[in-house]
């Protein structure tokens, strides 16, 4: 008997091998495809990631171009570079400034001045400059630029309003300028508004 059983015990167990061999290769499968799956899903958040670090980045720097250097004072917004005005078209400017004062020194003065933002001076509206003229002394004496600013509608040639900027300072004189500070001195700029 015992001879019976270890022979079936035998027919039998060739048959628990290779089922117990498909069983193990079933189980495989899933596992190879669950890691495939575990990757894919691993790079699709990287892609992610890296997407959203890019829009945040690019974000970032549209910001920081958007926003660019001006002293703040009365009726100066930021500076903008790009202009949708022309040139000997919609306004014009004249130097006069040969052997007064350096014109980057002066070109500096008025970029932080605001006197180089067209957009400003040219915009109408309420907090725009509203500008027809603008003139720039040099009062050498005080290292002082007097802008003689005229808007839209001025008669008698004078100006709606004047400022003063150091050059020593670097800054806007917030006092009050005077007619001293600019008459008999030289005019070293001018901007003057040609659209009506």
């Amino acid at each position: 008997m015992d001879v019976t059983i270890n022979k079936q015990v035998r027919d039998v167990m060739p048959d628990l091998k290779d089922k117990e061999l498909v069983d193990k290769m079933v189980d495989e499968k899933p596992v190879k495809s669950r890691l495939g799956i575990l990757v894919l899903m691993a790079v699709g958040f990287l892609v992610v990631i890296l997407g959203a670090f890019i829009i945040y980045a690019m974000i970032q720097t549209h910001k920081t171009s958007q926003s660019s250097t001006g002293i703040p004072s009365p009726k100066v917004t930021k500076n903008v570079t790009t202009s949708k005005y022309v040139a000997g078209k919609d306004y014009k400017i004249t130097y006069s400034n040969q052997n007064v004062i350096d014109k980057g020194v002066l070109d500096k003065a008025l970029e932080e001045s605001n006197g180089k933002n067209i957009n400003f001076m040219m915009d109408t509206s309420e907090d725009g400059g509203n500008m027809a003229k603008v003139e720039v002394y040099y009062n050498k004496d005080k290292n002082l630029l007097v802008e003689r600013l005229f808007e839209n509608g001025y008669q008698d040639n004078q100006p709606s309003q004047t400022v003063g900027y150091d050059l020593s300072e670097h800054k806007m004189n917030l006092e009050k300028t005077y007619p001293t500070d600019y008459l008999n001195q030289p005019l070293v700029y001018k901007w003057e508004k040609l659209v009506k």
